[in-house]
């Protein structure tokens, strides 16, 4: 075992400093390095991006890109998360990094708002404050049913992406997601006449839904469906699962319709359209951060795309836009193939206050496009410290002999690992190797081999025991054929990964139990918002 070297202490900023920032308009990244579980039940600051220490090499690089960022990084209060998350972005050549003094705690015991139930409350709030400010129309499940049984003509669009729909579907419904709702909704609407519905799994994307289907001019009345899925459930009614109806991309009327649906959101949302020339220049300015999004389908982008562009499906991009965008004030450039996704996902984004939004005009025209998926960025992935294993060669091995720990996320292990492995919590490994059980080698695996590794080399600088990881993760021991185990759980750590979700229940009451506080949950937001000085939404006439 090597002893592992102390990080030299972090520069720290005081809440009153860091509460100026907030406010200052320049660029700035907010990091909460908690496990989004815990964010979720200790609470956060609105305006933080949660990027768990435990994956911090796997999404820093894509979320904060240019490495002379101003970075925050925070915890809840004693500085030890937040303190090695500073050391290893410094590590990953970031070179303004700070820890909030005092964490947490620090910033609520300064009468600032603390925001609890998610990792990234601020998404479902821009829903809830969407559906304040526009009074965007809603229905009940059981009005809903009432007016179908007596033949009214409804669609039903569900607003999800189709391996969310195919999951789990109200009946009837079909999958129409984020900014594809304007593209294609001629496509599925045909009649000014019928009665439009949008539902979602609760309430965000059902009200960000209808309300984007009224901005765009659609002539039907549309609603949102109140509580979505979760409703449907807690009503007594059956989902349907396996679901795949969805609506072809648009051509002729459906698409001039579409095409002058963007216009209208450019000029209500004050959307700043760009050239390539545009892009280019803003490619060699090292003074501000510059994010290039596809909105369009993954499909579409893998059979496309513009070089440097990063694939963020419009209904990735709201509410979600920091799962894209960890830096607040940048330049983000929406790119698709004729513009109406973008302005509709740039409206979004604009309404958040989160970016300088611009859409580029004719993106893939006469470019050299690319094909195939982009991965993220891997920052500095370790390589020594530990052997690798295969698939046969652990499966071989007694089992009375190996030690098989799971760093994936919590929901992947659930749905099958390796027999016998204990899911454990990268950051929390170092500091439990003491207690680790038995005396032989360890093998780390994640669902594809990469986390694994990482954890392996934290683990290594802090055990005798021989550290080994299974080369290509729980992905090449499925693939060579080996069984995985789901029905038994061995918890090293408690899975606090992840947040809470009613839908992770099995007993259909605990279940319900779940959906009824979130749908409370959300619609309490509004109130939470009106306690928090720092909101950036901004309404548009």
């Amino acid at each position: 075992m090597t002893e592992p070297v102390a990080p030299a202490p972090a520069s720290a900023i005081a809440v009153d400093d860091l509460r100026v920032l907030l406010d200052g308009g320049q660029e700035y990244a907010l990091i909460d390095v908690r496990e989004s579980g815990v964010t979720a039940a200790r609470g956060s600051i609105l305006l933080a991006v949660s990027i768990p220490l435990s994956v911090l090499e796997l999404k820093a690089g894509a979320l904060v890109p240019r490495r002379d960022t101003p970075v925050v990084v925070y915890d809840g209060g004693d500085a030890e998360l937040a303190g090695r998350g500073a050391a290893r972005l410094r590590a990953l050549g970031y070179t303004d990094v700070r820890v909030l003094d005092g964490g947490l705690a620090a910033w609520a015991a300064a009468g600032h708002k603390v925001h609890s139930g998610g990792d990234h409350v601020i998404g479902q709030a821009f829903g809830e404050w969407i559906e304040e400010v526009y009074q965007t129309p809603h229905i009940s499940v059981p009005d809903f049913l009432s007016r179908r049984a007596a033949g009214e003509d409804i669609v039903l669009l569900d607003s999800r992406p189709l391996g969310e729909f195919r999951g789990h579907s109200i009946p009837g419904g079909t999958s129409i997601p984020g900014a594809e709702l304007v593209y294609r909704a001629a496509e599925a609407v045909s009649s000014p006449d019928t009665l439009v519905v949008v539902n979602c799994a609760g309430r965000t994307r059902s009200i960000l839904g209808a309300q984007v289907l009224i901005n765009a001019g659609l002539p039907n009345r549309v609603v949102s469906l109140e509580g979505g899925t979760q409703s449907w459930v807690l009503e007594g009614h059956e989902l349907d699962h396996g679901e795949t109806s969805s609506v072809a991309l648009p051509t002729g009327a459906a698409l001039e319709a579409a095409r002058e649906s963007a216009v209208r959101f450019g000029e209500r949302f004050g959307i700043e359209h760009i050239d390539a020339a545009a892009l280019a220049a803003f490619g060699k300015d090292d003074t501000r951060s510059l994010y290039v999004l596809d909105v369009r389908t993954p499909e579409e982008f893998e059979a496309g795309h513009l070089p440097g562009s990063l694939s963020a499906p419009s209904w990735d991009v709201a509410p979600w836009v920091f799962r894209h965008v960890g830096t607040h004030h940048a330049r983000v450039v929406l790119v698709d193939n004729d513009g109406v996704r973008a302005a509709v996902a740039a409206s979004w984004i604009a309404q958040i206050g989160w970016a300088e939004v611009f859409v580029l005009d004719r993106a893939l025209e006469g470019a050299g496009l690319e094909t195939g998926p982009v991965p993220p960025p891997v920052l500095d992935p370790p390589s020594g410290g530990f052997d690798t294993v295969t698939a046969q060669e652990l499966d071989g091995a007694p089992a009375d002999t190996r030690l098989v720990l799971d760093v994936a996320a919590s929901p992947q292990y659930r749905t099958g690992h390796v027999p016998g492995a204990r899911f454990a919590i990268r950051a929390r490994l170092a500091a439990s190797a003491a207690e680790l059980p038995g005396t032989g080698p360890v093998v780390l695996t994640s669902a594809d081999g990469v986390l694994a590794r990482y954890a392996a080399a934290d683990l290594a600088a802090a055990t005798d025991r021989p550290v080994r990881v299974l080369d290509g993760g729980t992905a090449a021991w499925r693939a060579a054929g080996l069984p995985v185990e789901t029905d038994r759980a061995q918890w090293l750590h408690a899975p606090e990964d992840v947040v809470a979700s009613g839908w992770r229940e099995s007993d259909p009451e605990d279940r319900k139990a779940g959906f009824r506080r979130y749908l409370s949950w959300e619609l309490g937001l509004v109130a939470e918002l009106a306690q928090d000085d720092t909101v950036p939404f901004k309404k548009f006439a």
